[in-house]
């Protein structure tokens, strides 16, 4: 049977296997292989997983180590997912992924994106790649106010300059603990959390994952 997981550190808060059990019935293990050492981690990958989800501090590690990388990779310069092939680990980025699926029907002209984290990084790239006038901001640069569109806040936490935020849209990628929730336009780190996991399963499964369930299980 196939087996799949998560590599990273620390990794023991995760919901992340709670979600794939939901995404396919409990058909398929999923383990959080829990290490500070990425070649342990990877090792563990390569002798028993059809494919790993990778958060920090090892997204540019496994980057570097694939075989091959998506475009949306190969902009970031970081993977948070790998897939064992007979062509070897392919390297893909479902943030990219989830964040370009929820722009794409807004009809957005201008972005904006605040922080530079992974996420942000990933965000930047989805926007660009649609075609959007975009603009990076890191924490210390929106005090003054952003607009834009569409707002991209990638940021753990609030900073200065959060009551300035001018958009029709507005996409918080923290989903545990958001400081934005209930302005005009919000749209919620629990719906890039969801199309993350639906482009990013189906390519670590080849299977769609149940939506349904994702969402009547109150996990995002």
């Amino acid at each position: 049977m196939d087996r799949f997981g998560l590599i990273g550190w620390p990794v023991a808060h995760s919901q992340s296997p709670a979600l794939f059990s939901a995404a396919y019935g409990g058909r398929y293990p999923y383990d959080l292989i829990e290490t500070p050492d990425f070649e342990q981690a990877w090792a563990r990958f390569l002798a028993g997983y059809k494919a790993v989800n990778v958060t920090a501090p090892f997204k540019e590690n496994a980057f570097a180590r694939a075989d091959w990388k998506s475009p949306e990779c190969g902009r970031i310069g970081a993977t948070n997912l790998v897939v064992r092939t007979p062509e070897g680990v392919k390297a893909y980025n479902s943030d990219y992924l989830g964040v370009k699926s929820l722009l794409e029907p807004l009809g957005c002209r201008t972005a904006a994106v605040i922080g530079y984290g992974g996420a942000g990084k990933a965000a930047l790239a989805a926007a660009e790649d649609l075609g959007l006038d975009t603009r990076l901001y890191r924490h210390a640069e929106i005090a003054d106010g952003v607009s834009a569109d569409v707002i991209i806040y990638t940021l753990p936490r609030a900073v200065p300059g959060i009551g300035r935020l001018d958009c029709a849209h507005l996409l918080e990628a923290n989903y545990r603990d958001p400081c934005l929730a209930g302005r005009p336009g919000y749209i919620p780190g629990g719906a890039w959390l969801l199309a993350q996991a639906i482009t990013g399963y189906a390519l670590m499964t080849g299977e769609p994952p149940d939506e349904k369930a994702l969402l009547t299980k109150g996990l995002i």
